[in-house]
């Protein structure tokens, strides 16, 4: 669905404070390279790896220190090719969700996190379909919007509290056609 890739756009805008127009999704079917920075000379710097968790997580319990993860590096030579397209949002709805809700802000990433998470129990549960998933984290944001219960959370209280309203909300559509 490409919908963690839509969340990650968020981390990093939120993380790194990049402004979310010079953020964006590329596809890359091998799934080696992980992230890519765009220098004002022109030049970009990648980070690959073979596509496999333990090395992102060996990375978070070292840092700054490096460890062995039990990942070999990825045989850039047995690959042939990297490729990369455009990220398709007629394709993956999921990932349109996540950027709109970066460019509102507000509570609108908090509200998107949630109800994605309940459609994912449903999907995982067969309760829903696979292209149902984004249909009802749209439900529930149009939903929140047209109440104005997406505003920007001014502490951590009022960001759980959009997360268990969008939670119940995503919830209750899920039980209504």
């Amino acid at each position: 669905s490409l919908m963690n890739k839509g969340l990650e756009l968020i981390e990093a805008h939120h993380l790194f404070g990049a402004p979310a127009e010079r953020l964006a999704v590329v596809v890359h079917p091998q799934s080696i390279v992980h992230g890519l920075v765009s220098f004002a000379d022109g030049s970009l710097i990648a980070g690959l790896g073979s596509p496999d968790m333990r090395t992102p997580i060996a990375h978070c319990l070292a840092y700054p220190d490096r460890i062995e993860s039990g990942v070999a590096a990825p045989d850039l030579a047995a690959l042939g090719a990297l490729t990369f397209e455009p990220a398709d949002l007629g394709r993956f709805p999921a990932l349109g969700l996540a950027i709109e809700a970066l460019r509102r802000g507000g509570g609108e990433p908090t509200a998107l996190n949630a109800a994605n998470e309940v459609a994912v129990a449903a999907f995982l549960d067969g309760r829903i379909g696979f292209g149902a998933l984004p249909r009802l984290v749209e439900r529930t944001l149009e939903s929140m919007r047209s109440t104005g219960e997406t505003p920007a959370p001014a502490s951590v209280a009022q960001a759980l509290d959009i997360h268990h309203t969008a939670r119940d909300r995503a919830v209750s559509l899920l039980a209504s056609p």
